[in-house]
């Protein structure tokens, strides 16, 4: 599956974004999918994950209560809405698709199970 991220910019801390992820999978209705991110020098890190059927999210520690993620699967489309953004936020931010449908567990998802990722859109937050 091919994803395309977008909604990434420069924001002053404080600020909102609403990045979103398009697949091209027919049955993107059927997977989980999650936002990951990778900042300045840092390994990449878990963002936020959400079941198939958009029923069930998990978040990080460091971003619960700021960041929500949805999906809309008529559009095939997963989003992470990001408010109270943080310089500590600043980062590429990737999507990625789980590759087992229909997932009952979705915080425990193996990172190697996610096998299609985005290319990543860039969040600046400014101080």
């Amino acid at each position: 599956v091919q994803l395309q991220a977008s909604g990434g910019g420069l924001v002053q801390a404080g600020g909102s974004l609403r990045l979103s992820c398009a697949a091209s999978r027919r049955t993107f209705s059927s997977y989980g999918m999650a936002w990951f991110r990778q900042g300045p020098g840092k390994e990449r890190e878990f963002v936020a994950v959400i079941s198939w059927s958009g029923g069930t999210t998990y978040y990080a520690e460091s971003v619960k209560g700021r960041f929500t993620i949805s999906r809309d699967n008529a559009k095939n489309t997963v989003y992470l809405q990001m408010n109270s953004l943080k310089p500590e936020d600043t980062a590429v931010y990737y999507c990625a698709a789980d590759r087992i449908p229909v997932r009952k567990e979705v915080a425990r998802t193996p990172l190697a199970d996610f096998g299609s990722w985005g290319q990543g859109t860039l969040v600046t937050v400014s101080s």
